[in-house]
């Protein structure tokens, strides 16, 4: 995998066994997260088994699973026990459920146990701050931005990543992620606004070496695609 000169960490995002050992090994990829959808895309039925498989081989390196209730009080009964599975164990929560109740109250019980969080799907600075007040500040932590999501509505979520690198610079124990990054660009623009991490499916991995790649050629490679293309379907008019 091509070595790049990036101060953010980049976490690989997936649920697929090999692939993410694979991943695990490279020096570029310094985290791995997962959740339900892409365990759900992967045919996985039996989350604790998958996620202990995982655990067997990565160790070393912070992993985060995420809880699946909608109910506070048993979301915080799923993070205590997928807290229990390994030291690098991060446990995803939500910042709200499906009803919009915010999530605040358990995120502050459970890293005043000292459980590690990971807080996902995130989009408003609003909610940044909500969060900030709730970590307890001893406690590592992920504040898990959805910058793709924000893009899709039209907006730049660079301004948003910016204002909650701001609001969370006192923590030095939370780290926020770039989540659902659309574009090989995002990795860039996450680096240069100096966001700390960055979730890469093995789709956008797979495009790092176009980093810097020759325009002139890569319109070549493009032709010729085209052309390759028309030919194999036999095309003609």
């Amino acid at each position: 995998m091509k070595s790049l000169n990036f101060n953010i960490k980049i976490f690989a995002d997936g649920a697929d066994e090999k692939e993410m050992f694979r991943l695990y090994e490279s020096d570029l990829i310094k985290g791995l997260t997962t959740n339900p959808t892409l365990m759900r895309q992967a045919n996985i039925s039996d989350y604790e088994k998958f996620a202990r498989g995982i655990l067997m081989k990565i160790k070393n390196k912070p992993i985060s699973f995420e809880v699946f209730a909608d109910d506070f009080n048993e979301m915080e009964r799923q993070a205590i026990k997928i807290s229990e599975w390994q030291e690098n164990v991060y446990v995803k929560i939500p910042i709200t459920n499906t009803s919009g109740q915010s999530s605040h109250d358990l995120i502050n019980s459970l890293t005043n146990r000292g459980i590690k969080v990971n807080v996902t799907a995130i989009m408003t600075v609003n909610q940044v701050e909500i969060v900030s007040k709730s970590l307890n500040p001893d406690v590592p932590s992920y504040v898990s931005i959805f910058a793709g999501r924000i893009a899709d509505t039209g907006i730049d979520p660079s301004q948003t990543i910016s204002e909650s690198l701001k609001i969370l610079k006192t923590n030095s124990n939370s780290e926020i992620i770039w989540a659902s990054p659309r574009e090989l660009l995002n990795i860039i623009q996450a680096n240069e606004i100096g966001c700390h991490a960055i979730t890469v499916t093995t789709s956008l991995l797979n495009k790092l070496n176009l980093i810097n790649y020759d325009l002139e050629k890569y319109s070549l490679d493009t032709v010729k695609m085209f052309y390759e293309d028309a030919l194999k379907s036999g095309f003609s008019i």
